[in-house]
């Protein structure tokens, strides 16, 4: 049983290392909202999330301010629209629904405008894809994703392909913003149905009515406990994977109370703790600096890929001792424009996207917010896209594309989009071309491992 003594520790972590539940994510279903009739469906949509959400970011605001643990986001997910709206196509009717009811009730995202296409689409699946560049523009708080690959099934190369096309398009319709809307769309390989972070959750058909996730941080947490660790750079790796473990453990107990807490005010079930380190573009909220402080010089070194693996790893294995329901994606992540050590690494010279996609073979996700020159080919991201569902699918883990084209802007010019989001540097992509691979489309095979029962 979890009480507040058990975290004291942890709560004096709050002010000096920037210790916080990064998002408590309400998971609703809407297939009680499925109907023929669109503007019914959308009514339904709106009542259901408005009914159901109304009191999260009061009851939020109440237990940060109760256990003095910060609540950064408040956040919704909900079933696969591609899915909700598929009787009806009023799909963007849907998204608009969902819209005003986050913004009634001072929800800062919502997920789930998604669609599940690793193996195929369906007709009402194409249709809801080819919506999401105007539900991105024409909306601020939904956020879309499509997962186009898993182990079992292989990758979905015509879903790849459009994939990067709806990437580009959303771009030049967001482009007065710093083409904010791909801010918002990610494409998964092998998605979790239960993970709380934007934008790639969504509530999976095998969840029940209502849940509670919560997304818990810390990497300022870490850093300092890798930078205390008895000995300095003298000590070895192993003592410095039982330091990052030991605060792992602490820092997901403290989320385990806040998601106990949360389930129990809402009346909720409470779902899982998904234990990532997700940094922030504040001074000392950052992954990049957790791995220099284990003594690179620079992200993106030689020796990045493989400290980061010592760090994912035992992030989970302190997290997975201190709750028995760890789930979402778990790990450590790397956005670009989310990490100030990233961006100076990037800024520096010495991050590249190939580098960044080394690293993703051991980190939680993929590449995450990058932004590339605004006149890359649709054929780049699909192929950039392709690659890293092919980690994913291999390595049997889940992976994703987060890529903002910046529009009218080139290597070295910058993105803002503020807040956590943050902005960063564009970057450099290969100049060489994969389109006769891409416009192939098709299938790539599942992986033989994947043949097993």
């Amino acid at each position: 049983m979890i009480n507040s003594k058990e975290i004291i520790e942890t709560v004096r972590m709050v002010d000096d290392q920037n210790l916080d539940v990064r998002t408590v994510t309400m998971a609703i279903s809407l297939t009680d909202c499925i109907s023929d009739d669109g503007g019914i469906c959308a009514r339904k949509v709106y009542d259901k999330v408005s009914r159901y959400s109304e009191n999260l970011v009061k009851v939020c605001g109440g237990i940060a301010t109760e256990y003095g643990i910060p609540i950064v986001n408040k956040r919704i997910s909900v079933t696969p629209v591609s899915l909700v709206g598929a009787s009806s196509g009023n799909f963007v009717g849907i998204a608009k629904s969902l819209d005003a009811a986050a913004k009634e009730n001072g929800i800062d995202f919502v997920g789930g405008y998604s669609a599940l296409v690793p193996k195929g689409a369906t007709a009402a699946e194409e249709r809801f894809i080819k919506t999401i560049p105007e539900a991105l523009s024409v909306t601020e708080k939904v956020c879309s994703s499509v997962n186009v690959a898993s182990t079992k099934a292989g990758i979905n190369m015509d879903a790849v392909k459009t994939a990067g096309e709806i990437i580009l398009e959303t771009a030049k319709l967001t482009a007065d913003r710093d083409s904010i809307g791909c801010v918002k769309f990610v494409v998964f390989a092998n998605a979790v149905e239960d993970n709380p972070f934007m934008a790639g959750a969504f509530c999976g058909v095998g969840e029940g009515e209502c849940a509670v996730n919560v997304g818990v941080s810390g990497p300022g947490v870490v850093e300092q406990a890798v930078r205390n660790v008895e000995g300095g750079y003298s000590a070895d790796l192993t003592a410095v994977a039982e330091a990052v473990k030991r605060t792992a453990f602490k820092i997901t107990r403290a989320g385990m109370l806040i998601a106990n807490e949360a389930a129990k005010r809402l009346g909720c079930k409470f779902g899982i703790i998904d234990l990532s380190l997700a940094p922030t573009p504040t001074v000392g909220d950052s992954v990049a600096y957790v791995l220099e402080a284990m003594g690179l010089d620079s992200v993106g070194c030689h020796g990045t890929t493989a400290a980061l693996a010592l760090l994912n790893d035992a992030v989970k294995k302190g997290g997975v001792m201190a709750s028995n329901h760890v789930g979402g994606l778990s790990g450590a992540f790397i956005p670009v424009s989310e990490d100030l050590g990233m961006i100076e690494a990037v800024e520096r010279g010495a991050l590249s996207i190939e580098k960044l996609e080394a690293m993703t073979c051991v980190c939680s996700v993929g590449l995450d917010m990058l932004a590339v020159p605004g006149d890359t080919p649709a054929s780049v991201i699909s192929a950039i896209i392709a690659d890293e569902c092919a980690i994913g699918v291999v390595n049997n883990k889940t992976t994703a594309v987060r890529i903002i084209p910046a529009i009218g802007k080139t290597v070295g010019d910058r993105v803002d989009f503020g807040g956590l989001l943050g902005g960063a540097p564009v970057m450099k992509v290969n100049g060489f071309s994969a389109e006769k691979f891409i416009s192939r489309g098709g299938r790539i095979p599942a992986p033989i491992h994947s043949n097993r029962n």
